[in-house]
């Protein structure tokens, strides 16, 4: 195999092995770095109404500053900062990733226009490529072939833990003291677990201090080149499944996390407001504090299950049927599809948040088996290469890609339903249109039609994760190599 000669001079440099106890610890650390990293990322989900409003914004413009913006520079910086993990201080790199991202956070809540939030965005990007490829590489030197998909799949929980954070703090800060002081809480606990990671993270390259100026310069110059790794990425087949499978199933879920606070916002004011009144939710708007709790809640609660149980089910069931990987993310989105498109159209926004529970862990179930299948792939020293490959690809297509298309689409039907009431308004004539004009209602009216058209019709991708994940079936068991 032509990957034999530079895996093996990669390997030169040794791993210390880690005491259980620092396995438990170093992976609870980074959980809350991971989930510090998709608090800040996801925060703007529930802030879109209010963002969108000050700043008068469009859904193109919504999807190219919440997801294309971010990440262009996520995914391209993702590569090069992997390949500096594969050599470097890991801890290090993770150490500045957090403080950089944190701090572009902070400056978000000082945008006045589009320009400077998409900007601050991009910076949020900037950090957080430091993260989980970095993270990736050493949770697979940290622990055991058994249990590395379990542990992948528990650092993966961060993304829901996160979210569930970012929406529901976000949604009550907003609601009460306003956009802006959302994104100056969020960034701060990033800058203390900077701190932590800088203190007590350890790096297994480091066999002891004296030789460990001897083991960098030892991976620096057996480093396998990023050419090579292609090379044996393209020899695996079941890379490129999980990878677009994982992109399509990110694109609708990115979409959808992005829109959905709107979409409930714009249609069920009143549904929102009786669900605050029932679980005794006041403030200055308690229908938005609400919204952010029931979708933090029920994407936290169903991405933490799914996580779990896709984690679990490799390290179980694919340990004695590498096929098995694919059983889940294959099926359950389909499961998960018809109680979605229920929820879309509920008024009673108590139930709705409950149920949403289902379909997010479809969203989840994916992480374990195809984040935990890759290290598996290649040889470790070219983990966080191809951990940062993979999350070019997903985040390219699902992050940038996803929201960007489904923001055009929901203008682009917004505009077909505003052609046909025989004025000549469009989204983009609507940004000036006063509220008390007559026509401003007739904006709003065909906008919302447009946002419901492009959520329905989204979820139709899962066509194409289901046949990428069918795909992997076919050649896991050749593929896998350690």
């Amino acid at each position: 195999m032509t990957s034999a000669a530079p895996a093996s001079a990669g390997l030169t440099t040794p791993s210390a092995p880690m005491p259980a106890s620092y396995r438990r610890y170093a992976l609870g650390l980074l959980v809350a770095i991971y989930t510090v990293n998709f608090l800040d990322r996801q925060i703007v989900t529930i802030l879109i109404p209010d963002i969108k409003a000050e700043l008068k914004l469009s859904d193109s413009e919504v999807g190219a500053m919440a997801g294309l913006w971010f990440a262009i520079l996520y995914t391209t910086l993702g590569i090069p900062i992997a390949r500096l993990a594969d050599r470097g201080d890991r801890p290090l790199i993770m150490t500045v990733s957090l403080a950089v991202w944190s701090g572009f956070t902070l400056l978000a809540g000082l945008a006045q226009n589009f320009l400077m939030l998409a900007v601050s965005r991009a910076g949020v990007g900037v950090g957080e490529a430091g993260c989980t490829p970095t993270a990736h590489s050493l949770l697979s030197e940290y622990f055991p072939k058994e249990s590395r998909a379990r542990a992948l799949a528990i650092y993966s929980m961060g993304i829901s833990i996160g979210s569930l954070l970012g929406m529901a703090l976000g949604g009550i800060i907003a609601a009460n003291w306003g956009w802006r002081v959302a994104f100056f809480v969020a960034g701060a606990p990033g800058l203390i677990l900077a701190v932590m990671s800088a203190i007590s993270l350890v790096e297994p390259r480091r066999v002891s201090k004296d030789a460990a100026a001897q083991a960098r310069a030892a991976a620096r110059a057996n480093q396998i080149p990023l050419g090579t790794v292609l090379r044996v990425l393209f020899t695996k087949p079941t890379f490129w499944c999980f990878a677009f499978g994982g992109a399509f199933a990110a694109s609708v879920s990115y979409s959808h996390s992005f829109f959905l606070a709107g979409y409930f916002t714009y249609t069920q004011g009143q549904g929102l407001a009786d669900a605050a009144a029932f679980y005794g939710i006041g403030g200055k708007n308690p229908g938005i504090a609400y919204l952010g709790l029931g979708l933090g809640f029920s994407a936290g609660i169903g991405g933490v299950i799914g996580s779990w149980i896709g984690g679990w089910w490799c390290d179980k069931i694919g340990a004695k049927d590498l096929r098995q990987f694919a059983t889940l993310p294959l099926l359950f989105p389909f499961i998960g599809l018809p109680v979605f498109w229920y929820v879309a159209q509920m008024q009673d926004m108590v139930l709705a948040m409950i149920l949403m529970i289902i379909p997010n862990i479809g969203v989840a179930i994916w992480y374990g088996p195809v984040y935990g299948g890759v290290p598996g792939l290649v040889p470790p020293a070219m983990r966080a290469t191809a951990a940062a490959i993979l999350l070019f690809v997903i985040n390219m297509i699902g992050l940038g890609g996803g929201p960007m298309l489904f923001g055009i689409a929901s203008d682009a039907f917004a505009n077909w339903h505003l052609a046909q009431t025989g004025t000549d308004l469009t989204v983009t004539a609507c940004k000036s249109v006063a509220q008390d004009s007559p026509l401003f209602m007739t904006c709003a009216t065909n906008q919302i039609e447009g946002l419901r058209n492009t959520i329905y019709w989204s979820t139709s991708v899962h066509i194409f994760s289901f046949i990428a994940f069918a795909c992997s079936i076919l050649f896991i068991r050749k593929d896998m190599e350690s």
